[in-house]
């Protein structure tokens, strides 16, 4: 592997370990190297409380982050528009979801106030937000 590649970390959502994935072949369905089960990311990526820093911080694409919750109104409507960009971004960036009502905490250091907000992070660091819910093209625009 050159200096040029960009990885995600991320936690297998079913055994816990920490994997390292080449972004660009994030759309080859690649596999825990523990468990072996897939690490599908043509979807919104789930981060909890205890995933939710390190995947932040060493991951070398763009990570745009929903701060939802499960009885939220626009979270819901928004939800199949964060569902379409996971899809369409698959290797350039990773579309991640927190469940505030779960990460209490981690919404608190984020000034999370109202919900769904967006942020955005690039290397480590937020570098855009939104809050309320939004069409997909401004999520497209917010991660662009």
């Amino acid at each position: 592997m050159t200096d040029d590649v960009k990885r995600l970390t991320l936690r297998c959502q079913f055994c816990d370990t920490w994997n390292r994935i080449d972004a660009a072949r994030a759309g080859d369905r690649p596999k825990c190297g523990k468990c072996s089960r897939p690490i599908l990311l043509d979807r919104p990526w789930m981060l909890t409380q205890d995933s939710f820093d390190r995947t932040i911080a060493e991951s070398d694409v763009p990570i745009l982050v929903d701060f939802y919750a499960d009885w939220c109104g626009p979270c819901k409507m928004m939800a199949p528009d964060v569902d379409r960009l996971a899809a369409a971004k698959t290797g350039e960036a990773l579309i991640a979801k927190l469940n505030t009502d779960l990460a209490q905490a981690t919404s608190q250091r984020f000034n999370v106030r109202g919900i769904p907000t967006t942020i955005v992070f690039r290397d480590g660091k937020e570098s855009k937000r939104m809050t309320g819910a939004v069409p997909y093209a401004e999520l497209d625009r917010l991660l662009g």
